[in-house]
């Protein structure tokens, strides 16, 4: 693995009970403190690409390593000190307040039966000011909007402090307003040295945040490389099966349909 590979899937593949194979022959890498964009239509396999990552399931074959280690090969809990997970949606069984659910964050850090320590709370609370969401800290996490619930889930993945943070979809269900924040954010991460992978279907912002891009179709990976060298016309309408024009504007890459 080069020194300049943060994380590595070789060959992966993933099927479910049913047979069906999500994830054929998969291969690509990371590099340390990039941001990743994963776009590909509904149903390639994104979702399930970041199980795999996160080890929430196990490839049938192939291999993921994460700083030249196997992931297999890590303890949950340190994996989870490692990696962070946004799911697009998350069942919340208990009634947490916003507080509580960020500081939930910290428990790859603490034992079986310790409660959180000063630090942990230190944390949570930064959590709570980088993302402004200070007027919600002590509302039940249920009655929050869709785009506060989605703020407040990033933020509790942020207080793991994770070397690597994955996002399904992160900015499904957005005003244009929280978008903005969440992807600024991201866009901060690589400066703390976090790596950002996320998944997208939506072209436009991965040219917002990424770096780096990953175009998927029905479980391979069809391109990868640099977002001015993959985001073209061409591959676009390869990835989707229509025709997608890619233009610059104001030196920015914009996406249109014809």
């Amino acid at each position: 693995m080069s020194e300049e590979c943060l994380l590595s899937l070789r060959d992966i593949r993933f099927e479910y009970d049913a047979g069906a194979t999500v994830l054929n022959s998969l291969s690509m890498q990371v590099a340390p403190a990039s941001i990743t964009a994963i776009l590909g239509p509904n149903g390639t396999g994104k979702t399930t690409l970041l199980n795999t990552i996160f080890g929430f399931l196990e490839p049938q074959h192939g291999e993921i390593l994460l700083n030249g280690q196997d992931i297999r090969q890590y303890s949950r809990k340190q994996l989870s000190q490692l990696v962070g997970f946004v799911p697009q949606t998350e069942h919340i069984p208990f009634n947490f307040t916003v507080f509580e659910y960020i500081l939930l964050g910290r428990t790859p850090f603490m034992g079986i039966f310790n409660m959180p320590a000063k630090g942990d709370y230190l944390v949570a609370e930064s959590m709570i000011e980088l993302f402004h969401i200070s007027h919600i800290k002590d509302r039940p996490i249920t009655e929050l909007s869709g785009g506060e619930q989605q703020l407040v889930l990033l933020a509790r993945a942020l207080a793991q402090e994770p070397q690597v943070l994955l996002l399904d979809e992160p900015t499904t269900h957005l005003d244009l307003g929280n978008t903005a924040v969440i992807l600024n954010t991201l866009k901060d991460l690589v400066k703390r040295d976090v790596t950002v992978i996320f998944t997208t279907h939506d072209p436009q912002v991965a040219v917002f945040c990424a770096d780096q891009l990953v175009l998927m179709k029905q479980g391979r990976v069809l391109s990868a490389g640099k977002l001015e060298d993959i985001l073209t016309s061409e591959w676009l309408s390869q990835v989707y099966g229509v025709d997608i024009w890619v233009e610059e504007v104001r030196n920015h890459k914009v996406v249109l349909l014809p």
